[in-house]
């Protein structure tokens, strides 16, 4: 069967938003999202979304593609590819690992990181392109239908727990805070939150993003911790980011945003919410087991060197 990888259209959001929901279930992902993050890619990143269809038009097969131009260190590309289940076999990977290679290559990328679902068809394609496993990360799950949150508990009298939504005048103590958990959060690759302009652009203003169910703990008046709230819409909630500032962990503050978020979550008529978690992160693993979710999938996150 002809396989063909070419550049994304703007027609092409659904489909490349369906083969992100087959392939990865546990990640929200909708042709709105898509069509925003292509539209609001950082220059430097140097995104290229692909995608692969078959001999009838029909997309298989998505890439994305860019270099950390976020991180510390220089050189770091990713690239993360999915094909539909129900195409695999067909070559779309390949063609699409190779032309996604080929582009960061060419804007000097040396080192590069993909995320490999943990199958064993998905690792040994890895390892055919060279590429070896580094550390994996959880995707959990929980049924807010069905599944009992702990009881809401009342914050300490110091602590004021308030929508993000309170920030809508002025959300830069919001990206203070995140910048603060972002820059120790485990992984291979650093991230630094230095452009308030882009962060205002491509995160306050993401279209998963839901600033009524996002729940900050403020200590004195001052953001403390917070978790960020993901929303398609379709009953799927998403934790996109739960962290505390190092100058108030230990209090339990971030246990206890999430847990009023996830309560105002399920009255909202979210069913379902999906969390991810490093697989060495174990106070924040032991914390969403707490809640009640189970790991439903694991990611194992591949490297290769080239040059």
């Amino acid at each position: 069967m002809t396989v063909i990888v070419r550049d994304v259209r703007p027609e092409d959001a659904e489909g490349f938003a369906r083969v992100r929901r087959a392939a990865l279930p546990f990640m929200l992902a909708t042709a709105e999202q898509v069509a925003f993050d292509w539209a609001h890619a950082h220059p430097d990143a140097h995104e290229r979304p692909l995608v692969a269809t078959n001999a009838e038009g029909e997309i298989i097969g998505s890439a994305q593609i860019r270099l950390a131009h976020d991180a510390p260190e220089p050189h770091v590309g990713s690239l993360n590819i999915y094909v539909h289940p129900e195409h695999q076999g067909l070559g779309a990977g390949t063609l699409l690992a190779r032309a996604a290679e080929e582009h960061l290559t060419e804007r000097g990328a040396t080192t590069l990181y993909s995320w490999v679902l943990d199958a064993p068809a998905n690792r040994a394609f890895a390892e055919r392109h060279g590429y070896t496993s580094r550390r994996s990360a959880h995707f959990l799950r929980l049924d807010l239908a069905g599944a009992a949150l702990p009881p809401l508990a009342e914050p300490p009298a110091e602590v004021e727990l308030r929508p993000a939504s309170a920030y809508a005048d002025d959300p830069r103590p919001l990206f203070t805070l995140d910048a603060l958990t972002t820059a120790d959060e485990p992984g291979d690759v650093g991230a630094e939150l230095t452009d308030y302009a882009h962060w205002l652009a491509t995160t306050w203003n993401h279209p998963l993003f839901d600033a009524e169910l996002t729940t900050v703990a403020v200590v004195d008046g001052r953001p403390a911790a917070f978790s960020a709230a993901q929303n398609d819409g379709l009953g799927r909630y998403n934790s996109g980011m739960t962290g505390t500032d190092p100058a108030f962990r230990g209090r339990g503050l971030a246990k206890l945003a999430k847990n009023h978020s996830l309560h105002r979550a399920r009255a909202a008529g979210c069913t379902e919410a999906f969390t991810g978690n490093d697989a060495g992160n174990g106070p924040m693993l032991a914390i969403n087991k707490w809640f009640g979710y189970e790991i439903c999938a694991t990611e194992v996150r591949h490297v290769r060197t080239v040059g």
